[in-house]
């Protein structure tokens, strides 16, 4: 896994094998980001990072210039390998344990960027219970983009707020406006 542009540009992480994660392939999010670079300034936007698993999403914002980034994740190696790599590429990246909807349950800030990957096991229920909890609790600003990356089986279109999908080899992210 490594950064694919900003200050960090080119830097190797390497997350623990032992993690329960499945991190956004390199292709996929160099393509993502290169949608994001032509349409926000990263340095004026808050970011939160659902199902942040290795980080991967979250350094790439804080590399790119994003100042505020939450990353959540409920696995505590997880959660650890991040704030552990944070530290030592000295990126502003708070990191909270929590389940996601027990996070947004409790959540009184919005975001201009909510990246969310949850388990491609995931029914279709659970992502729009996962969109109706954001969208409910205010979690994106109004000019805001939620982005939730899942497998092409899942169709997300019929969703509020869909905007559009786009696919990466057998990821897809689908986006939606605050």
């Amino acid at each position: 896994m490594r950064i694919i542009s900003g200050t960090q540009k080119g830097r190797r992480i390497h997350p623990p094998k032992n993690l329960p994660v499945r991190p956004t392939t390199d292709r996929a999010k160099e393509a993502l980001f290169n949608i994001l670079m032509h349409q926000y300034a990263f340095e004026v936007t808050a970011v939160l990072d659902l199902f942040a698993g290795t980080g991967s999403i979250s350094y790439e914002f804080a590399s790119r210039g994003a100042k505020e980034i939450v990353a959540v994740d409920k696995n505590i190696a997880c959660t650890k390998f991040i704030s552990q790599t944070a530290k030592e590429l000295a990126l502003p990246i708070l990191v909270v344990r929590a389940t996601v909807l027990s996070f947004l349950e409790q959540i009184t800030t919005s975001y201009s960027f909510i990246f969310a990957d949850p388990p491609y096991a995931f029914s279709k229920e659970e992502y729009r219970v996962l969109a109706n909890a954001i969208f409910t609790k205010n979690a994106l600003q109004k000019d805001g983009l939620l982005i939730i990356e899942h497998s092409e089986q899942i169709e997300l279109s019929d969703l509020n707020r869909f905007t559009e999908a786009r696919s990466y080899g057998g990821c897809v992210f689908s986006f939606f406006e605050g």
